[in-house]
């Protein structure tokens, strides 16, 4: 009776929530602390941030979780403090040092001539303390059991690595990269590139894809809105916008087929904008977000679309 005294509380919620995750908090536990505020029935994050880690983690409610793929694939940008000479069992402050050694002589000419070499595709080892699995169990569960698998090296980017500051041995860095970069790993193999050892004391991220940490809402501040009756939630569609995906109106008989998964032809669009095979688009109707489609996803048959997401017309509760 109580458990279901529990779940009636619950409510209908969807949208996105650019959140600013306190440090202290694994993902996870920001996310349920902020469906608790919201009392809503379902909601997942977007990629995990380390407890130690700060800044924009968008949480997604209801039918966005069904577009979260969207911002899983986006770039990340972060503020990263980098602590030369000392690795740690964790690769950042949270874990017990494993090892000291001399920091070399640096200058920053030096400096950025070595971060230089990070740019570009580059293979990383991923951490074992971390959220992947190994055989159905999580690698940081492994590691906490001392514990340490094999892990195979994966391609990610980095696009930007910019040194802000450096002061003995301690350097303030800006990263640009891919999805699945570990900054932490990063920061590792800085410290063996230069002969010392490394980790991160402090990590901020600041943007993800198109949406910045300067419109994310701080737990207090999320707390104060929702006792207000406030929601601050992005749409699925505003968000897709945002992220650049063009809009397609459908007519009304493509939009009821588009609801039961049945692909549309572009000659049942009211608005079709100039498309190249292969665009990413929503599929939309009475300014209803419908679908995510792939334009040209069917090479048999020129000008239909392929559907990757069909998304309930939904509104925040």
């Amino acid at each position: 009776m109580h458990k279901h005294k529990r779940h009636s509380n619950l409510r209908d919620v969807h949208g996105i929530l650019l959140f600013d995750k306190p440090a202290g908090l694994t993902s996870n536990a920001a996310l349920q602390a902020v469906k608790r505020l919201y009392r809503a029935r379902k909601a997942g994050h977007t990629g995990s941030l380390d407890p130690l880690a700060t800044g924009l983690l968008p949480l997604c409610f209801g039918e966005a979780t069904k577009i979260s793929g969207f911002l899983l694939d986006a770039d990340k940008h972060y503020l990263v403090r980098c602590q030369l000479g000392i690795r740690t069992v964790t690769g950042d402050a949270e874990g017990e040092v494993l090892e000291q050694r001399p920091v070399p002589a640096l200058d920053v000419p030096g400096l950025v001539r070595v971060l230089e070499g990070f740019l570009g595709a580059i293979d990383q080892v991923p951490p074992m303390y971390s959220a992947l699995k190994h055989k159905g169990e999580r690698l940081y569960n492994l590691a906490r059991q001392g514990v340490e698998v094999e892990r195979q090296s994966r391609s990610v980017t980095i696009h930007a690595l910019e040194l802000l500051h450096l002061e003995g041995s301690v350097a303030d860095l800006r990263v640009h990269c891919s999805k699945g970069t570990y900054v932490r790993t990063l920061c590792h193999d800085l410290g063996q590139q230069l002969g010392c050892g490394a980790h991160v004391t402090a990590l901020r991220r600041l943007r993800v894809g198109c949406f910045g940490v300067d419109e994310c809402l701080p737990l207090a501040e999320l707390e104060a809105r929702v006792a207000g009756d406030s929601v601050p939630l992005l749409s699925e569609d505003e968000t897709l916008g945002r992220c650049g995906l063009p809009a397609v109106a459908l007519s009304a008989a493509a939009a009821a087929r588009v609801t039961h998964g049945v692909a549309p032809w572009s000659s049942e669009c009211l608005e079709l904008p100039p498309l190249v095979p292969d665009t990413v688009v929503r599929l939309r109707h009475d300014d209803r977000l419908l679908a995510v489609a792939r334009y040209g996803g069917r090479p048999d048959r020129r000008g239909d679309f392929q559907l990757l997401r069909v998304v309930a017309a939904a509104t925040s509760a």
